[in-house]
């Protein structure tokens, strides 16, 4: 059965200010916040919506729209839904802000780019109500426990199985809801333990973390790492979804985006080959150790926050 997280909240006027000082890595933080290599592929997108919204004055709805023909085919009605994808350039991290209805989630925030997603938020009138991590990361600290200090009503979330502390540890088919809107979990280890992809309620996007990247895969060879499970978990919960949903990252190295589902099974080099295959694949990598696994992974396992 479906789990729904649904905190309410009061809605305030307005947003608290800044008080949080940004730690760069070697460039001020105004810098970094406002360097176009920083927010890439920003944008507002109409997605559709797999359950109803009450009609108001103050929102938005157009004329049912269906998917093209998949076994996942969804008909629904549609609503404006606010959507940022903000860039690190560090660490290549994407992090996304979804938000319906003046309520919104943040996924893969990182520390070093607080201050930047804090005011994105409140330029856009939005109430970060859930801090999502697709899983414990190894490359950067994430934000949620900076961006709690900044917003204390908001909630850190992170999956069960990470072993990490969070306000809301999550299971496979949980769903967090924001507004009219939700995602939902999809557990899908193999990268590390913990790893989740969190799903859109009308399937049209999933944030797969580094269980999938635009044309690869999360490695395996720490941290709890299977490549058999990640091959099985990958196939299960992530290319069972439509051809056409878009598939949203933790990283890419290339300057890509996004993919869709219906790309990475034709055209991923490593999740397309046979499971025993890509097992050999992922055993014979060789790459260097990750450069910040030891602070990250002792950092992230506590919300990110390095002093207690």
């Amino acid at each position: 059965m479906q789990r729904l997280l649904h905190l309410r909240h009061p809605t305030p006027s307005s947003l608290p200010r800044l008080s949080l000082r940004s730690r760069s890595r070697g460039s001020s933080a105004a810098t970094r916040r406002h360097s176009p290599a920083c927010q890439a592929h920003l944008h507002i997108r109409r997605l559709t919506s797999s359950h109803a919204v009450s009609s108001s004055s103050s929102s938005k709805t157009t004329s049912s729209t269906t998917h093209s023909a998949t076994s996942n085919s969804v008909t629904a009605t549609s609503s404006l839904m606010l959507f940022r994808q903000l860039f690190d350039r560090e660490s290549c991290t994407y992090t996304y802000l979804l938000a319906d209805g003046g309520e919104g989630i943040l996924i893969d925030p990182v520390k070093e780019l607080v201050e930047r997603d804090v005011e994105v938020a409140q330029q856009l009138n939005v109430k970060l109500k859930y801090l999502l991590n697709t899983h414990c990361h190894a490359d950067h600290v994430t934000g949620t426990g900076d961006l709690k200090k900044v917003l204390p009503d908001a909630k850190s979330v992170i999956s069960k199985a990470s072993g990490a502390k969070a306000d809301v540890l999550v299971n496979d088919g949980d769903a967090i809801a924001f507004g009219s809107r939700h995602v939902t979990v999809h557990a899908t280890p193999g990268h590390t333990d913990g790893c989740v992809t969190f799903v859109l309620d009308d399937k049209s996007m999933c944030f797969t973390g580094d269980a999938v990247l635009v044309r690869g895969c999360g490695r395996t060879d720490f941290q709890q790492g299977d490549a058999g499970k990640l091959f099985d978990s990958v196939h299960e919960k992530v290319f069972s979804l439509p051809d056409e949903t878009f598939v949203y990252p933790a990283h890419d190295y290339k300057g890509r985006t996004r993919s869709t589902v219906g790309e990475e099974k034709k055209y991923n080099l490593r999740l397309t080959k046979s499971r025993d295959e890509f097992i050999d694949i992922m055993a014979n990598l060789g790459l260097p150790y990750p450069k910040m696994i030891d602070v990250a992974v002792p950092a992230n396992l506590v919300c990110g926050i390095q002093d207690e």
